[in-house]
Parts: structure tokens; sequence; C-alpha cells
């Protein structure tokens, strides 16, 4: 599975872009914290399993915390609360020490800390779960499990229709909302456009998972290509943990002009 390197680049890379386009918004404190919980999050339990074996307090104990922490969902239900108080209080003491700025004059909030930690934790899924097992991993295995690998699929016509409209569907309601008008409200255009996807993509998934699931005999959803797997895996793994780090953003009202970072 990926080691700390790409964990870390990756989120550090990512974060790194949401302070540029976020003009410090999003900023250093919260880019470490994101990193840390990516790299070091989940792998936790793995570290508590060595931990406890390497001391001879016994492997079984370390295995079952491992088992518990060493998933997308359940480190956030266990940890992300008081980790979160933690990281509140590390962004407190590195900002009112002078060690590491925050651009927006303020150290995180323990709700911003629990965004990144859970932002992290999927992050930290989304190489592992492509990564990892020599790529046979449960989730990898079911995205692939999707798709259509028996023969050559067969091309349904109801198919080729339904994915049309939904694609069709898409791009030009992308293009009607962001027409040429005299009066604009960017944010009602990019919750348009965001909710515009978020039904597209909820019905195109719906409508693989009928083909796959409730359909007998089973029929290719899109061809031969795993849709299903794939949107579901994004939407959790990656959309999912980028929306998380946008909501942990600061106001901007918070955005000193005289620190903001030039575009």
């Amino acid at each position: 599975m990926p080691g700390p390197g790409p964990h870390m680049m990756y989120t550090l890379g990512s974060g790194q872009a949401l302070m540029y386009v976020s003009n410090g918004r999003f900023g250093p404190h919260h880019c470490v914290t994101y990193a840390i919980n990516s790299f070091f999050g989940p792998d936790i339990g793995s570290f508590s399993e060595w931990l406890t074996s390497t001391l001879g307090l016994g492997w079984a104990f370390g295995s079952s915390v491992e088992t518990w922490i060493h998933d997308p969902f359940y480190y956030v239900l266990i940890l992300g609360f008081p980790l979160s108080l933690l990281y509140s209080w590390a962004s407190r003491f590195l900002f009112h020490k002078g060690i590491l700025d925050s651009f927006s004059g303020v150290p995180l909030t323990v709700k911003q800390c629990f965004l990144l930690v859970f932002a992290g934790s999927l992050s930290h899924f989304f190489l592992d779960h492509l990564f990892e097992e020599n790529g046979h991993s449960s989730m990898y295995t079911w995205i692939l499990s999707t798709g259509w690998w028996k023969n050559r699929a067969p091309i349904n016509a109801d198919a080729v229709v339904v994915i049309s409209l939904l694609c069709t569907g898409l791009i030009g309601g992308f293009i009607y909302i962001y027409r040429v008008k005299p009066l604009k409200s960017l944010r009602k255009e990019y919750k348009k456009s965001a909710t515009l996807i978020v039904v597209v993509a909820n019905v195109y998934c719906l409508w693989c998972a009928s083909q796959i699931y409730l359909v007998r005999p089973r029929r290719a959803a899109v061809g031969e290509e795993a849709d299903l797997g794939v949107l579901v895996f994004l939407g959790i793994f990656f959309f999912f943990p980028n929306w998380l780090c946008i909501l942990s953003m600061n106001p901007k009202e918070f955005i000193d002009s005289a620190e903001q970072l030039p575009l």
C-alpha cells in the first residue's frame, strides 16, 4: 500500500492548490492538519499493532485496535472529536507562538479540525483502495465487479438512450446555468451547477445499479465500463473530502487584505 510519501505529497499538493485558489482562506494550518490525518491518521491502528507487539503487550490487542481504526469512517467516529480538540489546541499554540502563519489571523476551530480529520481519513483511503493488496482490495474488486468482463459487452439500445439523455442534460444544463446574462450571482450559479451534477450522478448510478442488481439476467449497464463503481468511489473518496476541505475554509471577513495571496 502507499507509504508516507504518496499520502503526504497528495494531500499537501491538493492543499496547496486550495490555498492558492481560495486566496488564503484555506491556509497552512488547514493544509498541515489535512496532510497529517491523511498520512498518519488511520494508520494509528497499524502503529498501535506494531507498538503493542514490540513492547510485548500482546499482538491480539494491537490487531483489534487496527481493525477498528484503519477504516475511513470508524476512524472519524472513534477518534474524530478528541483529535479535533488536539489539533485545534495545536493550531492555537503554533499561531500564538509565531511558528506557523494562518493567513487569516485566527487559528483553526474544533469544527474546522473535525472536517479536516474526516477529509484526511477519506483521502488516505483514496490511495489505499487503489494501490494496496496487489490490486485485490475489497473496494477495488467491487469497482471492477460493476463492469462487464465475461465477453464483449452487448450494446443495449435503452442504455444508449438513457446515458445519452443524462450526458446531454448535464452539459446542456451546465451551459444554460452559465449562459450570458446581464445580472449574475456566481454563488447561486455554483450551487445550481453542483446540484445539477449531483442529481445527474445519482440518476446515472441508479440506472447502473438497476441493470446490475435488479435485472435478471444481469445486463451491461454502460457497455463494459464499471461506471457505477467508479462514480461511487470518486464521490466518496475524492469529491467528498475536497468538499469537506472547502467547508473548513475561513470566512472571507477573516482574511486581512494585507495578507491576501496574489492570484
